[in-house]
């Protein structure tokens, strides 16, 4: 059955939930009556194509397809999601989710991306008022997982729907079970925003300060430890209990203007613009998101590495995604005679170079995980090396034969040249499409990882690796096989 996401307003917010459905495989109705919607999804399209593929080390699956419709009801039909982004008006979104309800399933969920108001407000006066929720995302919507899910009074098992659907597009809901204006993320920034508002008003720091002092300090610990945790390791071997004594006191302390705004004048205005293009107004909007987008697969791929906020919501979508797939096979499900698919994958936006395309070393790494991958289909699994036997590298030797960019859409297929007793030996070949991009010849030896020393493997995964060996042996012997360095075209 296909799935389908309807989205009621395309500005920056809802052309993330498009990118966020469309990459992950739905079909995507859209309504906005902007007669310039379809270029500026088009164009957030664009930048979430480049950014969010690579995140994952296994290709999401095939893009859905986006359509535009002249109305509400057009775009909510057969929809088994719903995603408001309308304008913050009330009068606005009562009539639009009036319009959804008239026509849209009984059972779809209907997420509000509002900002500030609460459910209850926004089911007032509804058809259906157990239906509608906040489901509020974070800019872009397509990389950040964060979404706050506000379901006050909804129907529980639309609420447990909205998480799992959510959990299936890479996403985490921060299912809250109070209400409260502007939920819970967007109070800490409105804090933070007050507080900023006075130092530039006051003439103590410019913007750019501002910025340094949170992107060089406290805004990384953020990224991967929130604030409770990193005041846990702040208080040392004694907690949090030794932070709260030490510094409980200073919150009594007149330090900060959290309660107070400063009065929006034109010259505030006029002194925060001019210092902001001052600091940015070099770069255009788009450069910005495209640098923006660039870090963040960057710092989210490293979480993803250490299995630690971000990054673990990753692992667990590759996990769901490679179950039921090739990608999750055992060398029992597979046949002996053919080449084994152990890479299918994106190459991300951090994986090029100064001349634009892949850099050498992460040939490597793709070939790398590409074994690990076949290590783990013939039992050499996690499990198995915690155990104290595993494989390790003794010779590699990798053809570069073109140009891979950031984007493309790799395959890696293995044969087994050699597998019998302590030995393994591998040949990976790199694809997009039917163009051959790369080849990886790898030598390796069963050890125990007590001894540091060669030991043959348990006897199933040398039966398995036995199996692969003799069935690959009647395929054509692959051109560069054995080759000698200088001798690749």
């Amino acid at each position: 059955m296909s799935k389908t996401a309807a989205i009621i307003g395309g500005g920056v917010i809802g052309g993330g939930w498009a990118a966020r459905f469309v990459l992950n495989g739905w079909n995507v109705q859209v309504f906005d009556p902007d007669p310039q919607a379809e270029r500026k999804i088009g164009e957030v399209m664009a930048n979430a194509r480049r950014s969010l593929p690579g995140l994952t080390d296994i290709a999401l699956p095939p893009e859905g397809k986006i359509t535009y419709h002249a109305s509400i009801g057009e775009a909510v039909q057969g929809a088994q999601w719903i995603q408001e982004s309308v304008p913050e008006r009330l009068d606005i979104k009562y009539a639009t989710f009036a319009e959804v309800q008239s026509a849209c399933l009984k059972d779809a969920v209907i997420g509000s991306s509002t900002s500030g108001f609460k459910p209850s407000e926004l089911q007032q006066g509804a058809m259906r008022p157990e239906q509608i929720m906040v489901a509020h995302p974070f800019n872009p919507v397509y990389l950040l997982p964060l979404v706050e899910l506000v379901a006050v009074n909804a129907d529980q098992a639309l609420v447990e729907n909205a998480k799992k659907i959510l959990v299936s597009i890479g996403m985490h809901p921060l299912h809250l079970k109070k209400e409260i204006d502007a939920h819970v993320a967007d109070r800490f920034l409105e804090a933070v925003w007050r507080e900023a508002l006075w130092l530039v008003k006051d003439g103590i720091a410019t913007t750019e300060e501002i910025d340094n002092a949170i992107r060089y300090g406290f805004g990384i610990r953020w990224a991967q430890m929130g604030l409770f945790e990193t005041y846990r390791v702040a208080g040392g071997e004694a907690g949090m209990k030794h932070f709260m004594a030490q510094f409980g006191p200073a919150l009594k302390w007149p330090w900060t203007k959290l309660m107070d705004v400063p009065e929006f004048t034109d010259e505030l205005v006029d002194l925060i613009a001019g210092q902001s293009d001052a600091q940015s107004g070099l770069y255009s909007i788009r450069e910005l998101e495209r640098i923006r987008d660039n870090n963040l697969v960057t710092m989210m791929r490293g979480l993803k590495a250490q299995d630690w906020g971000a990054g673990a919501l990753l692992n667990l979508q590759e996990a769901e995604m490679r179950a039921g797939t090739v990608h999750g096979a055992v060398a029992a499900d597979l046949a002996a005679d053919e080449l084994v698919e152990t890479a299918h994958r994106t190459v991300p936006l951090d994986w090029t170079d100064y001349n634009g395309h892949m850099t050498e070393s992460r040939y490597l790494q793709a070939f790398a995980d590409a074994t690990d991958r076949f290590m783990a289909i013939i039992g050499c699994d996690a499990q198995y090396i915690s155990s104290g036997g595993s494989y390790f590298t003794a010779e590699t030797h990798i053809r570069h034969l073109d140009e891979v960019h950031a984007g493309a859409l790799i395959t890696i297929r293995t044969r087994v040249v050699m597998g019998e007793g302590k030995k393994m030996h591998l040949w990976h070949e790199m694809h997009e499409g039917d163009r051959l991009l790369a080849t990886g010849e790898h030598f390796l030896l069963h050890v125990s990882l007590e001894t540091r020393k060669p030991t043959p493997p348990a006897p199933h995964i040398e039966a398995a690796l036995v199996r692969f060996a003799q069935g690959h042996a009647a395929l054509a012997v692959p051109e560069g096989l054995g080759r000698a360095i200088g001798g690749s075209k």
